[in-house]
């Protein structure tokens, strides 16, 4: 039984379910501006780049407008060349340490989940 709508295709091929997608959006977004300064289409071109799919500007605008109010990022016009400008997201302390803090806890997470879902651990464990 399938309880997810599955999103697009990704460049790698595969189908992400979407609430794997919206639980972990946060975090691959200021992941994907530990780099540096960036703005929207190009944190979608980067996330679609890694196998995540294509995001919707309609979903990552807004969770980028949340971050910038909870102090984690903090956004700049820069004048576009030869077009309108755009505006650059960028991470603050307190949004590097919530993305340290936010990897380590889905370390913990998908270790756990990996560990649960293995068959064999399970046969083990009720064999002894």
């Amino acid at each position: 039984m399938d309880v997810s709508t599955s999103a697009p295709e990704t460049a790698g091929g595969a189908h992400w379910p979407s609430d794997w997608l919206r639980a972990t959006l946060g975090f691959l977004a200021l992941r994907a501006l530990s780099a540096g300064p960036s703005y929207g289409y190009a944190i979608i071109s980067e996330l679609e780049r890694n196998g995540f799919g294509t995001v919707k500007g309609g979903t990552l605008y807004p969770l980028l407008t949340r971050y910038e109010a909870a102090g984690m990022v903090t956004t700049e016009w820069r004048a576009g060349e030869g077009g309108p400008g755009r505006k650059y997201f960028a991470l603050t302390d307190h949004g590097r340490a919530e993305l340290i803090r936010l990897t380590a806890d889905w370390v913990r997470f998908t270790n756990l989940s990996t560990h649960y879902l293995d068959p064999e651990v399970h046969t083990k464990e009720s064999s002894t």
